[in-house]
């Protein structure tokens, strides 16, 4: 398939499947912007992948399987995942922290909180983030996170003992 051939099959599919594409995608991350960015993605592998493709296959369903699995990939990356979880931290204006904890938090503000969570190592920052913002018990964390329930409740103490150091630090080091 020369260049020209594959050029124009391309904008037909484009002006064919674009739309639905991008509704599909949308389902998935929930973010027009992105949604388009997952259709673009699909659009160039399939421009790349154009000759190889059987055409005894629908070629709606093949572009809709590389959407998928590319809003799938997104979901997955690390990148969604931190913006996710700051976005959830930065609306969260309620605290659903036991009240003994929510005594010394109340003197910081959210960001300083949240910079000292996102500070942690990644196995103590998932266990905080399940279980006091997601509100997960600590055997749905386990099911989640697929550990036993002790590695999680020792995850928990572990991280509560840093994040009350770090605040303790803080403490001094302002006055």
């Amino acid at each position: 398939m020369d260049k020209e051939e594959k050029d124009f099959i391309l904008e037909k599919i484009m002006i064919e499947y674009g739309d639905e594409l991008v509704r599909l995608a949308f389902s998935y991350v929930k973010d027009i912007g992105i949604a388009k960015d997952m259709v673009q993605n699909t659009f160039i592998k399939c421009y790349k992948n154009l000759d190889s493709f059987r055409f005894d296959a629908q070629i709606k369903t093949w572009l809709y399987r590389i959407t998928i699995n590319e809003c799938k990939d997104y979901l997955k990356s690390w990148n969604y995942k931190k913006v996710q979880v700051r976005s959830i931290l930065s609306e969260t204006t309620r605290s659903i922290l036991p009240s003994t904890e929510k005594a010394v938090i109340d003197k910081y503000t959210n960001e300083e909180i949240k910079d000292n969570i996102f500070s942690l190592p990644k196995m103590y920052r998932e266990v905080i983030y399940l279980y006091y913002y997601d509100s997960l018990k600590t055997e749905e964390i386990a099911d989640v996170l697929d550990i036993p329930v002790n590695t999680v409740k020792t995850r928990l103490r572990r991280a509560k003992q840093k994040l009350e150091s770090m605040i303790k630090e803080a403490e001094f080091n302002g006055r």
